[in-house]
């Protein structure tokens, strides 16, 4: 065969797989139109390179076999939409304007809103990992904790510590943990030394061969969850992981900056099925016994729901809460997030709150640890200031807390920030409640950050260079890939 000829038929192989590709992106379901305009340019435009692109991030799936295992698991456990976690608790008392907000939440993660519960928001971050050690230190029967990142830094090393006192005096311990984001502490001589105490270590989503697994499902799909339950008693939620609020990971971005509320009452269960469901996933032993307990809690408590989404479940499951909550707002929606590149449906009712006369308020960081995030995010600004939107970056580390408050009532919290990772890649846990009091100190504590944080105005954004802005909306034109 010549040369001519073997060059014509690898031009014809290649057009067939790129027109096979681009089929695909067209078929696939749940996949919106920029979505598919995006993937259809990256495989026409680079070639090979979109190709590969494509198979390695194109789509959202966690592989046949481990779809199946995570199925089995979820037959064993109780059906979320009658999970009854709430033992002797009063019945949620949810305002009429509020109830469509736990449809919502209901729908996504199968959980009803319980009654009975109380919470009270840690200080610090420092202050939050002490309170996690005291509780440890507490533990009767088990502690279970889940961090997307563990770092054997100085508090990752305490709740090691603690984990290690708690199974020597017969504590179960469970501790579970992404396989990217803590690879650091997987490596090191903590981990080993937990496992040696008694403590049982589990991998979420290991990363394994690179090259060989997109066979078994996206490479970058991770488990982003933040989760700490201890005796079903009390659970922990909120954007912290593991780690020195230095995070010397990225230490140039430091001081990492979290919220996490510590919960006690029926929502614990929920936080409990969380964890339970990814623990089954990522080992062989069934925990599904641990979901019959029953926790009550005081009449005066408030509703709330835990709200855990992820790439099996649907997949607009989090902008469709996110704008649920901007939908129901009054009065005011204060939000605190690292990471802001919406999907158009969701900027669109950001702006369209503020349009309609919604105080909206936006406290993202100054500067983000991610260099494309922080661009695309940029390219955001403009139509939500022309909306009325108030647009604040804080300049005193990154400000990784993702809280949502609206009316002075509603509080959300948790792991997911305000991006499409979240959105269809990572598995995330929140919870959504109702109170005036909680979300007072939750007012406070974003009140103090807009203290801190520098106002955008139009002006600050016509100052920008023209290469800047090409560079952010460049970027943000890929948003969509993920």
């Amino acid at each position: 065969m010549d040369l001519a000829t073997t060059g014509a038929l690898a031009l014809v192989s290649h057009v067939l797989v790129e027109a096979g590709l681009i089929a695909r992106v067209l078929l696939r379901p749940h996949r919106d139109p920029a979505s598919r305009i995006a993937w259809v340019t990256v495989i026409l435009a680079v070639p090979v390179i979109g190709i590969l692109a494509y198979l390695f991030f194109g789509e959202v799936s966690i592989g046949r076999r481990r779809f199946a295992h995570l199925q089995r698991v979820l037959d064993e456990l109780p059906d979320p939409e009658t999970f009854v976690a709430s033992g002797g608790a009063p019945a949620p008392e949810i305002p009429l304007r509020y109830q469509h907000l736990f449809r919502v939440g209901q729908s996504i993660g199968g959980f009803e809103p319980v009654g009975g519960n109380v919470a009270r928001l840690l200080p610090d971050s420092n202050a939050t990992i002490d309170a996690m050690v005291a509780d440890i230190d507490a533990a009767k029967d088990h502690v279970h904790v889940l961090f997307y990142i563990w770092l054997p830094d100085n508090n990752g090393r305490k709740v090691a510590e603690a984990l290690k006192r708690a199974a020597a005096r017969g504590v179960a311990c469970r501790a579970i943990v992404d396989d990217l984001g803590s690879r650091l502490m997987i490596r090191s001589p903590y981990w080993q030394a937990m496992r040696a105490a008694g403590v049982r270590l589990a991998v979420a989503l290991p990363v394994g061969n690179p090259l060989l697994r997109p066979f078994a499902g996206r490479i970058d799909l991770r488990n982003h969850r933040k989760i700490v339950v201890i005796d079903n008693r009390v659970t922990y939620c909120g954007s912290q992981n593991c780690a020195d609020p230095e995070f010397r990971a990225k230490s140039k971005y430091a001081p990492w900056v979290d919220v996490v509320m510590r919960f006690e009452g029926p929502v614990v269960l929920q936080n409990q099925y969380l964890f339970v469901g990814d623990w089954m996933t990522a080992t062989d032993e069934d925990l599904a016994t641990l979901l019959d307990a029953t926790v009550s809690g005081p009449d005066s408590g408030f509703p709330a729901q835990a709200v855990g989404t992820g790439p099996t479940i649907r997949y607009s499951a989090m902008p469709e809460l996110f704008e649920t909550l901007f939908h129901a707002a009054r009065h005011d929606i204060v939000i605190t997030t690292p990471y802001y590149v919406p999907d158009e449906s969701m900027q669109r009712a950001l702006c369209a709150a503020a349009w309609r006369g919604v105080d909206v308020t936006l406290i993202v960081p100054a500067r983000n640890d991610s260099l494309v995030v922080g661009a695309a995010s940029r390219s955001f600004y403009a139509d939500l200031i022309d909306a009325g939107v108030h647009l604040y970056e804080y300049p005193l580390g990154l400000l990784h807390a993702k809280t949502l408050t609206i009316d002075g009532e509603v509080s959300l919290i948790g792991s997911a920030n305000m991006d499409r990772r979240s959105f269809e890649l990572n598995y995330e846990n929140n919870i959504l409640l109702v109170d005036s009091f909680v979300t007072a100190e939750v007012r406070k504590r974003q009140e103090t950050f807009l203290e801190q944080s520098l106002f955008i105005t139009e002006e600050d954004l016509a100052a920008w260079s023209v290469p800047r802005r090409l560079w952010q909306n460049a970027i943000a034109m890929f948003s969509p890939l993920a």
